[in-house]
């Protein structure tokens, strides 16, 4: 169900989260993200996420209005012109249409393993920086059937503005654990027989064709810079490497998860 109520500037507290949409960290803190875009917006209220509230011109109500008649909370609805949103910084790039959401409490490791089908695909990241970076990692890991992603403490939040766009709300079909040590997440991983696979462009070493997929198993994908930490390339069962021309040293990080996703899912029959 939701509330309505037009308005004709911007200054109400209810608000902030939308006025201060470049202070994501505060967003983060607040245990609340922003959803912005006709499909994210949609995505968002058609799953099990928490929705604080919706900012949009009138012509979105109507689409939307059966949605949010399904929703269990009340959601405040503003209504604005079109123009008014625009006074806000990049809002006219995502067709005049926000939500506020609520971060959901994270899965446990325990949880995600005993809730997943056999074998398993999990993926990890270290030191990611970008969140578009980020986003797109957790859009290939919907698409091809991740059962968890673990994002590391030197990685971005996943819940940022910038990732859950980037993610083209397909954040909110993964489920997200979010560790304050990769290392030791990735040991416990390791000792319960989950294969940890490096996704390092470095080096000589196996190459993805030849590396094994097929088994329970999890993708380690590094920084767009530096690749993965010391720590945890030594602490990766195997390095594997996707051949590419020789001008050619790396891959884009969302573009190297999607290469590995997809050899997985080839390797268990899904492709």
């Amino acid at each position: 169900m939701f509330q309505l109520r037009s308005i004709v500037s911007l200054d109400l507290p209810e608000l902030q989260p939308y006025r201060t949409m470049r202070r994501q960290m505060e967003h983060r803190a607040q245990g609340i993200f922003v959803a912005e875009g006709e499909k994210v917006v949609r995505r968002l209220l058609e799953s099990r996420f928490g929705v604080v509230s919706l900012l949009l011109p009138e012509k979105w109500l109507h689409d939307l209005e059966r949605l949010l008649a399904t929703r269990p909370e009340v959601i405040q609805v503003y209504v604005a012109e079109k123009a008014l949103l625009e006074t806000m910084t990049g809002f006219s790039m995502y067709q005049g249409l926000l939500a506020v959401g609520r971060i959901p409490p994270q899965p446990s490791l325990d949880d995600i393993l005993a809730q997943a089908s056999r074998p398993l695909l999990l993926a990890a990241v270290d030191g990611l920086s970008s969140a578009e970076n980020l986003g797109s990692v957790v859009r290939n890991c919907a698409a091809f059937g991740v059962h968890a992603l673990v994002v590391g403490e030197s990685s971005t939040s996943p819940f940022l503005r910038r990732a859950v766009r980037s993610s083209m709300g397909t954040i909110f079909q993964v489920p997200i654990m979010e560790t304050d040590r990769l290392v030791d997440t990735l040991s416990t991983l390791k000792e319960k027989k989950i294969r940890l696979v490096a996704a390092h462009p470095h080096d000589e070493q196996q190459t993805l064709a030849r590396a094994n997929l097929a088994l329970d198993c999890c993708i380690v994908l590094g920084s767009e810079g530096y690749g993965l930490s010391e720590s945890i390339l030594t602490l990766c069962d195997e390095k594997v490497i996707i051949p590419m021309a020789s001008a050619v040293d790396s891959l884009n990080v969302g573009a190297a998860a999607a290469v590995f996703l997809y050899e997985a899912n080839r390797q268990r029959g899904r492709m």
